[in-house]
């Protein structure tokens, strides 16, 4: 069985997203670009983003408009997104739309991933319901030099040192990467 990685940029006081679900102040950050090649992009069997993220990925790069963007990012990887929301698709992309918790849909995920990783995509609440499942394994951060009044956090749950392990930190740039391993709960 492979791994569940959530894998993120964050703010330095620990937020994913402003308050509008904007990930411009990520972009604004000199040498931004240099920095996403030095992270290697998880190699994941599955995807998995809430509604948030996938609507961002579609305004973002108009993937509404230009379809073959969406192939670009994730080939031929399923994704899902949980939303209780009818929400749009590309033309001829495959998504997976989950209405219910992660609990829930967690093995059929895992039989889609086989043997392989399980990529979360942002969204601190999904993130934290694989957490609460006890199927989170690894939460890989890369900190921007950029503080925002308030918006989405990067995990709206309590979770103890004695729980994570740093496995890798570094600098990327402007940037700083940790990497934790997450260790199930004591029982």
């Amino acid at each position: 069985m492979g791994r569940i990685r959530f894998d993120t940029a964050v703010t330095l006081n620990g937020f994913l997203a402003d308050e509008h679900h904007s990930l411009s102040w990520l972009f604004a950050v000199p040498g931004s670009d240099d920095a996403e090649r030095d992270i290697p992009t998880p190699d994941a069997a599955v995807d998995v983003m809430g509604s948030h993220t996938y609507e961002w990925l579609l305004r973002e790069l108009d993937m509404l408009e230009h379809p073959e963007k969406w192939t670009e990012f994730f080939g031929s990887t399923p994704v899902y997104v949980f939303t209780s929301r009818m929400l749009p698709v590309p033309a001829g992309v495959e998504i997976r739309f989950v209405d219910g918790s992660v609990a829930t849909a967690l093995p059929g995920i895992r039989e889609a991933a086989g043997d392989g990783d399980i990529w979360v995509m942002g969204g601190g609440e999904l993130v934290g319901q694989f957490l609460d499942a006890g199927a989170l394994d690894e939460i890989a951060v890369t900190i921007a030099p950029v503080t925002l009044e308030g918006g989405a956090p990067l995990l709206p749950r309590r979770l103890e040192s004695d729980r994570m392990r740093l496995v890798e930190a570094r600098p990327v740039g402007q940037f700083v990467r940790a990497v934790y391993e997450v260790r199930p709960a004591a029982s």
